[in-house]
């Protein structure tokens, strides 16, 4: 007699937001999981996933600003004896206001070492034995902020741009391993990540935004299908996808001044 036994999962920022909802998508897909964040939300949202026994959720408080809180997550994966089916690598955070007059250092820092440093040192813990066993999937949070250059989140803007990037690579470098690599490049979703970068002040701060779960929803969808990258969310935000991809850098600059502007939106 056999047992079927769950893929799992592991997806980092999973007390909210778009993390939270891959989580979902996850478990109702049968995955068992093992979930990442800062904040003690993750044990609530450990507790919502778990579907009645039908499937493990293991839930992990680790700064991934730290290289002691990746070490930590990684011995997590570790202990749970399971290879990973599916790593969502998604934890994210950002910092809006002028970088020269506004922004303090270590904001702008702890930015970089949320969206990129923790970025590439778990994917270099895991990815190899995704290798090893010659299957996985991985799906990175990217934005479509990787296209354009971030007036008044210029750290943030160029963290994704980071992201987007080692993804893309990382995907023509592991083809034909078995492992898939798809980027997620959500546009300004209603999450808290405007109010924690103390954007609530400006246009895109203010503004309706998607809805974490549709996002969640179709990126889940574009890494089962193994698309290099979808810009997901509302038909709004498909379209300046596309029109990332042709308008000039400086137009583009121009246009994301008047979204992050500090104060703008109480105009």
């Amino acid at each position: 007699m056999t047992t079927e036994i769950n893929e799992f999962a592991v997806v980092t920022g999973a007390s909210s937001g778009i993390g939270y909802e891959l989580a979902r998508k996850f478990a109702e897909n049968g995955y068992d999981l093992l979930i990442v964040a800062e904040d003690a939300g993750i044990e609530e949202a450990a507790n919502v996933l778990r579907r009645d026994g039908e499937n493990q959720v293991v839930a992990v408080r680790a700064d991934l600003a730290t290289f002691d809180g990746v070490e930590q997550t990684y011995a997590a994966i570790r202990e749970t004896g399971r290879p990973v089916d599916a790593l969502a690598l998604n934890a994210g955070r950002g910092i809006g206001g002028d970088f020269v007059r506004q922004t303090d250092l270590a904001d702008e820092l702890n930015v970089i070492d949320v969206n990129v440093t923790s970025t590439v040192h778990l994917a270099k813990r895991v990815l190899p034995d995704m290798v090893a066993r010659g299957q996985g999937q991985v799906l990175f949070t990217s934005s479509i902020a990787s296209e354009m250059p971030g007036t008044y989140q210029a750290v943030y803007n160029a963290s994704k741009s980071f992201v987007q990037s080692f993804a893309e690579a990382l995907r023509a470098e592991l083809n034909d391993t078995g492992v898939s690599v798809t980027s997620l490049m959500p546009g300004p979703t209603d999450t808290n990540f405007f109010h924690r970068a103390e954007m609530d002040d400006t246009r895109v701060g203010q503004s309706k935004k998607d809805d974490p779960a549709q996002v969640a929803a179709q990126g889940f969808e574009a890494m089962l299908k193994d698309k290099e990258k979808v810009v997901a969310g509302s038909l709004k935000t498909k379209a300046q996808g596309v029109g990332a991809k042709v308008m000039p850098d400086r137009l583009k600059a121009e246009m994301h001044r008047r979204m992050a502007e500090p104060g703008a939106g109480k105009s």
